[in-house]
C-alpha cells in the first residue's frame, strides 16, 4: 500500500472563527477575559450566549491531505476518521462527504478509527453534534486536494496535460473516453512523494452532489453484524489481567482505612493495590478481580444526603445567577398588567449507555499503549500521560467502537484505573464498568426548575415573556475555572432555554447550583428540560386565550431566517398529522418545536390514556438540518434521539437516598420498551449548502409535545418529569 507523502504543507487559508476556536483562545491566551472586561461582563456574556445558543460549528480540523486518505494498490481507499462511531452513523457521513469530493466510488471505501499518534493533534472529540457539520469543510478540501494530486501525478505518468484528465469512481480518465487510464491505486503504486497544490481547489457544487444526500450503507454494517467491530469492553491482548476499584458506598465518602483482608486468598487474584485513598484488585478474571474487591477490609467517612436536600437546593434564586437572555424591559412589561406563572422541573438522570466504561492499558518502559471506549481519545491520551509522568508523545490510544456514548464516554476516569493497575503490575489491564458501577459512580443529568412567566394578548400576539432556570453544572467542571468566571453561565446547563420567539420584551435567567454528587454532559445537555419548559408554557398561554397552539406558534415566529426556518417546519409537521382535522378519537395532540446545532425540529405526539397510564401512539417529527448527507442516516439519528427523549420523559428519574443513587440497574430504573414505542414518521427538509448538528436536536420538542398532548386529551397540565397521571 502506498501513502501520501507529503512534501509541502498545504497551504494555510483563513477559516472563520468557530466556538471551539474561540473556546481554545479563552483557555489559552485570556483573550476572551480582556473582550470580557473592555466590554462590560453582562454584555460580553449576553454575546458569549447569543453565540452558543446559534449555529453550531465546533469540530473542525484542517489537516494534509495524506492524514485522511490512503490508497492501496487494490484501489481500496482507506479513510482515517478523527471522531469516533458510538452508533451515530457518523463515520458514513463522513465517508460520504470525503467520497463525495475525491471521486471513488463507495465499494472501495474502508473507514478506520485513527489513533491518536495519526497527526491530528488534538482532534476535539466527539461531541456536541459537531462531527458532520465541524468536518463537512475539512474533508471536503482534504478530499478535493487529493483528487489534484492524483490527477496531477497522473498527468505525469501519462504525459498529457492535466487539463485533459478527469475524476470518477477511483479512476482518472482522458476527457472524452469512456475507458480509466489508471486507477487510483496505480497512480499511488508509482508515487513516491506527493505535492500538496499552493491553491485549494475548487470544490462542487451541490447540484454536482452523487454521493452526498444518498441513503448509502453504514460502512459498519458488515463488521458490526459479523461481530469483528471491537469495542472497549472486547478488546483483549495475550497476557493481559483484569482490573477492579473500590467504590465508595455515597457521594463524599473518603477512604480512611484500607487492609487486604482475604483478597488474596481468591483464586486467579495477581495484585492488590492500597493507595492513599484509593484501593484496586488485579486479577486473571474479571470475576475474580470484582469478587477480590468485595473481600478487602474498607473503612469510609461518610458524607449523607437526602433526596430532599436535592430538592431544596434546586430552586430559583440559589447559587450564581446570569442573565443569558434580554431584549426590552421585562420588568416594567409585568408590571403594567397581570401575568400568567408556571413552573416546571425535570429530575435527575443517568446515561444507560449499552456498553459500560472499558479500556485496555499497556503500560510499558518506554511506551503507553490504550484501546478506550472513549468520545475524546487526544484528551484520554493526555490525562494518561499527566498522570503516569510521561511524556504526551509517548501514549498512544486507540479509541474503539462505543456502545453508546451520550456524553459519559467524555472522561477518562476507567483509562486512569486500568492505567495505574498497569504501571503497578506490569502488564496490560483491562478495567470494565458494572452497571450498578455505570448507575452510580460516573455522573449525572443534572436536576432543573424552571419559572415561567408570560403575557399574551387575545389575537394571539406574546407580549412579553421571562424564563428562570436553575440546574446543576453540565459544562462546568469539564472546563478551565477561568473559562467559567468568563462565561458566567454554563452553557450545557442552559441549552434551550433561550425563548426564540420574536417578543418585544423577554429575558432568560439561569442559576447554577451546587450539588453534593457529579452532574455533567448528557445526550442535548440541557435542551429536554428546557424546552420542555419552554414549549410547555407556550401551549399554556395558547389555551389561556383559546388560541390554537399553532397558530400562537405561526403568529409569533422567530426574526428572520430562522423564522421561515420555523414556519416550514410547522407547516410541514402540521400537514404531516393534518392537524387542522383534529387528533383521532380518544387521543390527544401536542406540538412542539425549537432550534439546536441550528437545526429546527417541529415535533406533534398523539397520546391515549390506558389503564391511567399515559401511552404515546404516534410521533411525526419535521426536521430541517440544512443539507442532509445521508437520509438514511439523518431518519435514524432522530427516531433515537426521539426514543431516548421519550423514555426520559415517561419513565426515567434517579433519587437520592444516604448519599447514594438508589437505582443501581434496569430493575429499579426502568427504559422505554418495545410495548411503549410509538410509531414514529420523520420529515426531512434539507434546505442550504451545510449540514448541521443531528445526533441530538430531535430529543428537544419530545416531553413538552407529549405534556401538551397529555392536556389536549384530558385537560390537565403535567409540568414535572417524568410525567406521571
Amino acid at each position: 500500500m502506498s501513502t501520501a507523502k507529503v512534501n509541502k504543507e498545504s497551504k494555510k487559508r483563513r477559516w472563520r472563527v468557530s466556538r471551539r476556536g474561540f473556546l481554545i483562545g479563552l483557555g489559552a491566551t485570556g483573550v476572551g477575559l480582556a473582550l470580557g472586561v473592555r466590554f462590560g461582563v453582562p454584555a460580553f456574556r449576553l454575546q458569549v450566549a447569543g453565540m452558543f445558543a446559534g449555529e453550531n460549528t465546533m469540530g473542525g480540523i484542517e489537516a494534509p491531505p495524506n492524514l485522511w486518505f490512503e490508497i492501496g494498490a487494490d484501489n481500496k481507499v482507506v479513510m482515517y476518521m478523527p471522531k469516533v462511531e458510538m452508533g451515530q452513523g457518523v463515520h458514513t457521513a463522513l465517508a460520504q462527504i470525503a467520497a463525495e469530493e475525491l471521486e471513488v466510488a463507495w465499494e472501495q471505501v474502508e473507514v478506520r478509527q485513527a489513533p491518536t499518534d495519526h497527526g491530528w493533534g488534538n482532534d476535539g472529540g466527539t461531541a456536541g453534534s459537531t462531527s458532520v457539520s465541524g468536518l463537512y469543510g475539512p474533508l471536503r478540501e482534504a478530499g478535493a486536494t487529493m483528487r489534484q494530486m492524483l490527477l496531477s501525478a497522473a498527468a505525469g505518468q501519462l504525459g498529457v496535460a492535466v487539463s485533459g484528465l478527469e475524476a470518477k469512481e477511483g479512476a482518472v480518465y482522458k476527457r472524452g473516453e469512456s475507458e480509466p487510464s489508471l486507477s487510483y491505486g496505480e497512480i499511488a503504486a508509482n508515487v513516491d512523494s506527493w505535492e500538496v497544490p499552493e491553491e485549494a481547489p475548487a470544490l462542487k457544487s451541490v447540484a454536482d452532489f452523487h454521493t452526498i444526500g444518498q441513503a448509502k450503507g453504514r460502512v459498519d454494517f458488515a463488521s458490526k453484524l459479523t461481530g469483528e467491530a471491537i469495542y472497549g469492553y472486547d478488546m483483549r491482548l495475550p497476557g493481559m489481567l483484569y482490573g477492579a476499584v473500590a467504590r465508595p458506598p455515597s457521594w463524599g465518602s473518603r477512604l480512611v482505612k484500607a487492609d487486604v483482608g482475604t483478597a488474596n486468598e481468591v483464586d486467579g487474584v495477581e495484585m492488590v493495590v492500597l493507595e492513599d485513598g484509593w484501593a484496586g484488585v488485579v486479577a486473571t478474571s474479571r470475576a475474580a478481580a470484582q469478587t477480590a474487591i468485595r473481600r478487602l477490609d474498607l473503612s469510609w467517612e461518610e458524607d449523607i444526603f437526602q433526596q430532599e436536600d436535592i430538592d431544596e437546593i434546586v430552586q430559583v434564586g440559589n447559587g450564581r445567577g446570569v442573565v443569558i437572555q434580554k431584549e426590552g424591559d421585562v420588568k416594567a412589561a409585568f408590571e403594567a398588567e397581570d401575568s400568567y406563572i408556571a413552573e416546571y422541573s425535570s429530575p435527575v438522570a443517568v446515561h444507560a449507555h449499552l456498553e459500560g466504561q472499558a479500556a485496555l492499558v499497556d503500560v510499558q518502559a518506554d511506551k503507553v499503549k490504550a484501546w478506550v471506549s472513549t468520545q475524546f481519545p487526544s484528551n484520554t491520551a493526555n490525562a494518561i500521560a499527566e498522570f503516569l509522568g510521561r511524556e504526551p508523545e509517548t501514549v498512544v490510544v486507540q479509541g474503539t467502537y462505543l456502545g453508546g456514548g451520550f456524553g459519559r464516554k467524555e472522561g477518562a476516569d476507567v483509562a486512569l484505573e486500568a492505567a495505574r493497575l498497569s504501571a503497578k503490575v506490569g502488564k496490560p489491564v483491562h478495567v470494565g464498568w458494572t452497571r450498578t458501577e455505570e448507575m452510580r459512580y460516573g455522573y449525572f443529568r443534572p436536576p432543573t426548575r424552571h419559572v415561567m412567566r408570560g403575557r399574551v394578548a387575545a389575537d394571539g400576539k406574546l407580549l412579553a415573556m421571562e424564563h428562570q432556570q436553575v440546574s446543576g453544572p453540565v459544562a462546568f467542571g469539564f472546563v478551565p475555572k477561568a473559562m467559567e468566571l468568563v462565561l458566567g453561565a454554563d452553557f450545557g446547563a442552559w441549552r434551550g432555554a433561550m425563548i426564540p420567539y420574536a417578543i418585544a420584551d423577554k429575558r432568560t435567567m439561569t442559576w447554577l447550583v451546587e450539588l453534593p454528587f457529579r452532574t455533567g454532559w448528557w445526550r442535548g445537555l440541557g435542551l429536554l428540560a428546557n424546552v420542555f419548559a419552554v414549549e410547555s408554557f407556550v401551549d399554556e398561554l395558547a389555551h389561556q386565550e383559546g388560541i390554537d397552539p399553532l397558530t400562537l406558534r405561526l403568529n409569533n415566529l422567530p426574526e428572520g431566517e430562522l423564522g421561515e426556518r420555523y414556519r416550514r417546519a410547522l407547516e410541514a409537521v402540521a400537514e404531516g398529522v393534518k392537524w387542522a382535522e383534529g387528533p383521532p378519537a380518544g387521543r390527544g395532540r401536542g406540538l412542539a418545536i425549537c432550534v439546536d446545532a441550528n437545526t429546527v425540529v417541529a415535533m406533534v405526539a398523539d397520546v391515549a390514556i390506558v389503564d391511567n397510564q399515559i401511552k404515546v401512539e404516534r410521533i411525526v417529527t419535521s426536521v430541517d438540518p440544512g443539507l442532509v448527507i445521508n437520509p438514511d442516516g439523518c431518519k435514524a439519528q432522530t427516531e433515537g434521539g426521539i426514543l431516548m427523549g421519550l423514555s426520559s420523559t415517561l419513565f426515567e428519574e434517579i433519587r437520592f437516598k444516604d448519599g447514594q443513587a438508589e437505582a443501581g440497574n434496569f430493575d429499579s430504573y426502568p427504559l422505554l420498551t418495545m410495548k411503549e414505542t410509538p410509531d414514529v414518521e420523520v420529515l426531512l427538509l434539507s434546505s442550504g449548502d451545510r449540514p448541521f448538528g443531528m445526533g441530538e436536536p430531535p430529543m428537544g420538542p419530545v416531553a413538552a409535545a407529549v405534556a401538551n398532548a397529555v392536556f389536549d386529551l384530558t385537560g390537565q397540565r403535567l409540568r414535572h418529569l417524568p410525567l406521571r397521571l
